[in-house]
């Protein structure tokens, strides 16, 4: 089940926030994080009946963890006996459902074996929860978190809906105070239906639009894909990806806030960057901020010179690409990151602080869209033809006809979501809210109710609406 489905808007989601509310009337915080597990649960087992059991495991064990590291705080030694097979289940669980398959293909290519892959579909959101079962793990041990005695609690934590299948990835000790007293209010409320709306929206009326224009173009011949076309077709893309995911992510803190939880937002306009470490600040906040506490700061970061910080971005590079997908386009992506991301660091720091701000912006989006061709294509015959017509020696030309057909037909939604990609809809609103309050929230409600409006009615309409990181 996805955010932007009708049975989710109008079975699920009311029938949750009725039994919430109700719950709230009668019950303290402890059992509405009872009754959050139990429907988070019922979320997915939606499409995942028989993972649904597979991530009931991980909860118990991390929780099991957590307590046992809490009871040996004092005794270092004991504590690594936990916290190390803590660690390795969790990351054996990931690697055998995500990259199983991937060890055998390989395998089989290199050395000519004849192993059978094995049957295996990917458990949903089963790279997002392991990571928080992680980050919970860690933490306790360190001492940044107090343990969560309770397992329902616990539960709710790693399972809750909102953030279950595509995060943000949250941290336990920024949410632990929530978890045991948190105060659910109709402004609140209002808050996240808002933010719920505007995520909806940028998935169901420019993510899933765009996607169709990317589809259109990503299909044509090499012959017929002109430069104009190659370059047009995967801004788009990474325009798709944006919209798409950071829309998930704003319905998901969206969510959160009509329950009475604060999420960190996600997404804050990477694609305004002035540099390509800028962009990684500013995309997919939770997974870099992950990587850079239980990772990079671990191998020791930039504090043991320039060659051992050169090794641990390597590291965590490819990490990121491989924690992305089980292809090798995607450790190929995270490798690329990794060549600016050093290149920015060690060799022109300097020329890029200088640099004019436009050209700064040009250098950003033409290796972050350069780099979308890496992330979409899995198969490398299609991901060098695609390269070899962003270069125009792929034969299809600069521009011809079906390219101009394309863009007239998408162009309009193509600089929607260019606008939309910058703070200039924020601001916006801000000058909308910054008139007087009645006007305000008549405007506010008029433009929600007249977005939420067109987002069913496309629903309802389209049988397109994928969601491009169910797969990660």
């Amino acid at each position: 089940m996805v955010f932007s489905s009708v049975p989710f808007l109008f079975a699920y989601l009311p029938a949750v926030l009725a039994g919430y509310y109700i719950l709230r009337r009668f019950l303290g915080v402890k059992w509405r994080n009872a009754f959050l597990f139990f429907v988070s649960l019922v979320f997915y087992a939606w499409g995942e009946p028989v993972y649904v059991l597979l991530m009931m495991f991980s909860i118990a064990f991390g929780w099991l963890c957590g307590v046992l590291l809490e009871r040996h705080r004092g005794d270092r030694q004991k504590a690594l006996l936990i916290l190390i097979p803590g660690i390795i289940v969790n990351i054996a669980i990931l690697g055998f459902f995500k990259y199983a398959n991937f060890f055998i293909h390989n395998t089989n290519k290199i050395f000519g074996a004849g192993v059978s892959e094995l049957k295996l579909t990917l458990p949903v959101g089963v790279s997002f929860y392991t990571f928080q079962i992680l980050s919970y793990i860690i933490d306790v041990y360190r001492g940044d978190a107090v343990t969560q005695q309770d397992i329902l609690s616990f539960g709710a934590y790693i399972s809750m809906f909102p953030q279950l299948v595509a995060g943000p990835i949250i941290r336990y000790n920024s949410i632990a105070s929530q978890l045991s007293d948190r105060r659910e209010s109709l402004d609140l409320f209002g808050e996240g239906a808002g933010l719920f709306v505007v995520g909806l929206c940028k998935k169901v009326l420019i993510a899933n639009n765009i996607g169709i224009f990317w589809d259109r173009l990503r299909e044509l011949p090499p012959d017929k894909l002109t430069v104009l076309g190659a370059w047009s077709g995967i801004i788009g893309f990474g325009l798709q990806l944006y919209f798409d995911f950071s829309g998930y992510s704003d319905m998901a803190v969206g969510l959160g806030r009509m329950l009475g939880f604060h999420f960190e937002r996600n997404f804050d306009y990477p694609y305004t960057s002035l540099s390509v470490t800028e962009f990684w600040r500013r995309w997919h906040i939770s997974l870099g901020a992950w990587f850079r506490e239980y990772l990079y700061i671990p191998l020791g970061g930039s504090r043991r010179g320039d060659r051992r910080t050169a090794i641990n971005l390597f590291v965590v590079w490819a990490a990121t690409g491989l924690w992305h997908g089980a292809n090798w386009n995607f450790i190929f992506w995270g490798l690329y990151y990794f060549v600016f991301l050093a290149g920015e660091r060690f060799i022109w720091a300097g020329a890029l602080r200088k640099a004019p701000k436009i050209l700064k912006r040009v250098y950003v989006l033409a290796i972050v869209m350069a780099g979308w061709a890496l992330f979409s294509f899995e198969d490398t015959i299609s991901l060098g033809r695609y390269c070899l017509a962003l270069v125009g020696v792929a034969g299809g030309g600069i521009v011809n006809d079906p390219i101009l057909y394309y863009l007239s037909s998408w162009g309009g939604i193509l600089l929607v979501a260019a606008v939309g990609a910058t703070p200039l809809a924020a601001s916006a609103m801000s000058y909308i809210e910054n008139k007087p309050r009645g006007a305000a929230i008549y405007i506010k409600t008029l433009l929600m109710l007249a977005g939420f409006i067109l987002s069913i009615a496309y629903l309802v309409d389209s049988s397109y609406n994928p969601f491009l990181y169910f797969k990660f």
